[in-house]
């Protein structure tokens, strides 16, 4: 006969007290703001305004029921809405046969790559695709700006050159 390991068995009771605190406890780590080193959704509709989930690598289920990875508790989303894919960073957001539909900048989907700025509707719940904060400018036209100073800069120093060691 072979032999199961299994954890402790039984039930454990808690004090109300220690409830309150495991359920403070859970609350807060739920509502920490999550700032956008990946890519994330942020909800812009009424119950999900300011929430933001996280689009780790990988594929994320979103809908209704208990058991996807994005859980909009809203019941124009249906129970497995749709899905998004994050492979290095480029996302794509697939309908999964949903009722009430997918939208990407009010236009009807069945796949689409998201980019930044990008309105999602699923059912009557709306959310903005961040790959960075808002106000931020997008990493090309940083470089763009390093790439204009160190220009000016070479220049400048040129001119510098010029005038001490070029001129008669």
């Amino acid at each position: 006969m072979s032999e199961r390991s299994s954890g402790p068995q039984g039930t454990r009771f808690f004090s109300t007290e220690a409830l309150r605190r495991y359920a403070s406890d859970a609350e807060s780590a739920t509502e920490r703001p999550i700032s956008v080193r990946e890519p994330v959704l942020e909800g812009s509709s009424l119950g999900i305004e300011g929430h933001r989930f996280a689009l780790g690598p990988g594929r994320q289920a979103i809908g209704r029921r208990a058991d996807n990875e994005i859980v909009i508790d809203d019941l124009s989303v249906s129970g497995n809405h749709a899905w998004i894919t994050n492979q290095r960073g480029r996302c794509v957001i697939v309908n999964t046969l949903s009722t009430n539909g997918t939208f990407v900048n009010d236009r009807r989907i069945h796949e689409a790559a998201l980019r930044h700025g990008d309105h999602i509707r699923l059912g009557q719940a709306e959310f903005v695709f961040l790959t960075r904060e808002h106000g931020q400018p997008e990493p090309a036209s940083r470089r763009r700006i390093v790439v204009a100073v160190l220009l000016a800069a070479v220049g400048a120093l040129a001119a510098l050159a010029w005038w001490f060691f070029g001129s008669p």
